[in-house]
């Protein structure tokens, strides 16, 4: 495992080490339970001073791909509101702490992305407790496979667009009047977007709303001088997989059908997201960036 982001290493090797056993746990999943524990960056993400001053909400940031943004960047000099379910506070608890131990402030927002309410207040909060925000990351989400639509409740698919889609409008709506020349919106969409896999047709289509949303919103905010993007992953190991993200038997196999023969960790996606929000991004607009061990998209 590399000592920092900025080692080099062989990327087929790099935690080559991690054997991911058969295991399951209620929605929404700890990554305090998770076997194996994922890479957020805890011990190798080192920051430059890439986002010195600026104020981020992140959704979904208790674990997983949220977490490894959050941490990134309060080590690159942002302070960070998080947003996540309250059965999630364990993880949050820690994330926050690792922020402060950056010397940034962490505000905890716990709540549910499915309440329009919630999601209004939620940027009411990081504008009040931050004096302000200037970054937002819509990544928090919803994944329940499904192998028959017939079977596929309409309460399932409410709560996956409600989750994955919904909330990313209300905030991002909500956010926009305190959004300056300079501010950055990244949404995390999915390799499923593109290539749909047949037992995840409602967090699919989310998916792929989420890339229009983002290339149309992107058009019509760059002239005001915000730039609206998307990461992209492939398969990273968070507790989403374990949470009926994927069924039992292809658990200890995540991955193993991307070109590098592995899945992601969600320390090797913070990187797109800081550079996404940072000035050295400024010339990319309405982008989808890949981050999925060589699968092949649009």
């Amino acid at each position: 495992m590399s000592k920092d982001q900025y080692t080099v290493a062989d990327p087929t090797k790099l935690y080559g080490d991690i054997d991911a056993p058969k295991q399951e746990q209620p929605e929404p999943g700890l990554d305090a339970k998770l076997q194996p524990r994922a890479d957020h960056g805890e011990n190798t993400y080192r920051g430059t001073g890439r986002l010195k001053g600026r104020k981020a909400l992140i959704t979904g940031a208790d674990s997983g791909i949220g977490a490894a943004v959050a941490i990134a960047f309060a080590r690159e000099g942002a302070d960070v509101v998080l947003s996540y379910l309250p059965d999630e506070e364990p993880d949050a608890r820690r994330i926050a702490g690792l922020i402060e131990d950056a010397g940034r402030i962490a505000v905890t927002a716990p709540g549910d992305l499915r309440d329009d309410s919630y999601c209004r207040e939620l940027v009411a909060k990081a504008v009040d407790e931050l004096g302000g925000i200037d970054i937002v990351v819509n990544n928090g989400g919803k994944q329940v496979f499904n192998e028959d639509l017939t079977t596929l409740s309409d309460e399932q698919f409410d709560d996956t667009f409600k989750t994955n889609v919904y909330a990313m409008f209300w905030i991002t709506k909500a956010a926009l009047p305190h959004l300056k020349p300079g501010a950055t919106i990244i949404n995390t969409t999915s390799i499923q977007a593109y290539s749909p896999s047949e037992i995840l047709v409602d967090y699919a289509a989310t998916k792929a709303t989420i890339n229009a949303f983002t290339k149309g919103l992107a058009k019509q905010l760059a002239p005001k001088g915000i730039r609206v993007n998307a990461v992209a992953p492939g398969p990273i190991w968070t507790p989403l997989q374990v949470t009926e993200g994927q069924p039992q038997e292809k658990i200890a196999e995540f991955g193993e059908n991307t070109p590098l023969g592995r899945a992601g960790q969600p320390a090797e996606l913070a990187p797109a997201y800081v550079f996404l929000a940072s000035a050295e991004s400024s010339y990319v607009v309405g982008e989808t960036l890949n981050v999925n061990g060589g699968m092949p998209t649009p």
